[in-house]
């Protein structure tokens, strides 16, 4: 799987499990990360990434949930 097929993904993915998740007020990564893998997503978080692709997935969701301020 490609990055940018990835991140389009994953961004989709922050977006529903924000939803289903009656929108936390404090997201977690750690969280959205064990909820798309265990609902069939996990193949993308396969990429190759020079910081590493949980790094970079969550960085995505960080930024799909205006979260960069805690960074």
């Amino acid at each position: 799987m490609t990055q940018g097929e990835a991140e389009k993904a994953i961004r989709q993915l922050c977006t529903q499990w924000f939803g289903l998740n009656g929108r936390p007020t404090e997201p977690s990564f750690a969280d959205f990360r064990s909820w798309a893998i265990a609902s069939g997503y996990g193949a993308y978080f396969d990429f190759r990434s020079t910081e590493g692709p949980w790094e970079t997935a969550e960085r995505w969701f960080d930024q799909e949930l205006k979260q960069t301020w805690r960074n």
